[in-house]
């Protein structure tokens, strides 16, 4: 597959694309578009600010966590538990959303 079609593909041309973001009841949010509207830009920058907090979450974490550190206390513990929680979720979901839009490789054989 050219990067092109790849591109395309991973753009959302291949059905609604789930969104870095729930409705209020914490239902999947998914979009149906040709992947390069107002949404599926703005879908692309929260993934991009997701990650990167997550990935600075991960340093705080290796750094809190480190030996010969500086003991948290419970309450700190507890608070950068719920972060990574947070972060793992959010980096998930951008993986399955991702996932999602990548074609089998059964049917990109068969387009080409």
């Amino acid at each position: 597959m050219r990067r092109r079609e790849l591109y395309d593909a991973a753009s959302g041309r291949g059905g609604p694309r789930l969104l870095p973001w729930t409705s209020p009841e914490g239902k999947p949010c998914y979009l149906s578009s040709e992947g390069r509207g107002y949404l599926s830009t703005l879908a692309d920058s929260i993934e991009t600010v997701q990650l990167s907090m997550g990935q600075e979450l991960l340093e705080h974490a290796r750094a809190a966590t480190a030996p010969g550190a500086k003991a948290l206390s419970a309450s700190e513990y507890r608070w950068l538990a719920r972060r990574l929680t947070e972060a793992i979720t959010d980096a998930l979901r951008v993986a399955d959303s991702r996932g999602q839009r990548i074609p089998d490789q059964e049917e990109a054989t068969e387009d080409a």
